[in-house]
């Protein structure tokens, strides 16, 4: 019964993982776009 508990809280462990691994590739995406809609911003005001 408890190497069940134990595979259990390694599965949760790991899930929780993929999903913040997951979570911050998105938030670095979004900044990385954030910063060249940002530079096409200034450049188009130096026009």
């Amino acid at each position: 019964m408890k190497a069940l508990t134990i595979w259990r809280r390694a599965a949760l462990f790991a899930l929780a993982g993929a999903l913040l691994g997951l979570a911050g590739c998105n938030t670095v995406a979004g900044f990385g776009q954030d910063m060249s809609d940002a530079g096409h911003a200034i450049k188009k005001a130096a026009d």
